[in-house]
């Protein structure tokens, strides 16, 4: 899986990939491979090139404090596929006509927050999504009126299934 990974104000385009009990890290078009193993709830064991780290991880949503061998550092990871959606989403606000408003991945819906009929505005919130621990708040890219919503709270979806339409 592709990501952007933000550390100390650069950006890092990291892919991952696992390979039986460990795992093939790209950094920068840069691979190694990566042994990390729980060791508690917050705790992991990471093996990197012979070298072995003791790495505290406190994930809050996409944002991530992390102690690596006493070293803290601040890092937040964005799906680069989601990344993708919503620089998309952003280039669409404001446009008049037919908006479908689909799951960036696969999660479940948590919140339904508008009803068919229901007139919005740009940037409204739509709905609510857990995907990989994290709560995503779906909006509306431009003003339209809600003419279907095919989400129910609770229920599972698929990554670009199509919850809510508004004309």
């Amino acid at each position: 899986m592709a990501y952007i990974v933000s550390c100390e104000g650069k950006e890092y385009a990291v892919e991952v990939a696992r390979q039986g009990p460990r795992y093939r890290v790209t950094l920068d078009g840069a691979a190694a491979e990566v042994d990390l193993r729980p060791m508690g709830r917050r705790l992991y064991s990471l093996i990197l090139g012979g070298d072995s780290y003791e790495v505290d991880v406190l994930a809050e949503g996409s944002r991530l404090s992390l102690i690596v061998s006493g070293e803290a550092y601040q890092v937040e990871v964005a799906d680069e596929r989601e990344r993708r959606l919503r620089g998309a989403a952003r280039r669409a606000e404001g446009r008049a006509g037919r908006q479908e408003v689909s799951a960036p991945m696969p999660g479940k819906v948590v919140a339904v927050l508008v009803s068919v009929g229901q007139e919005v505005a740009a940037g409204q919130g739509l709905l609510v999504i857990e995907a990989m621990k994290m709560e995503n708040e779906l909006k509306a890219a431009g003003a339209g009126r809600v003419t279907a919503v095919r989400a129910v709270a609770g229920k599972p979806v698929n990554g670009g299934e199509v919850l809510v339409v508004l004309e």
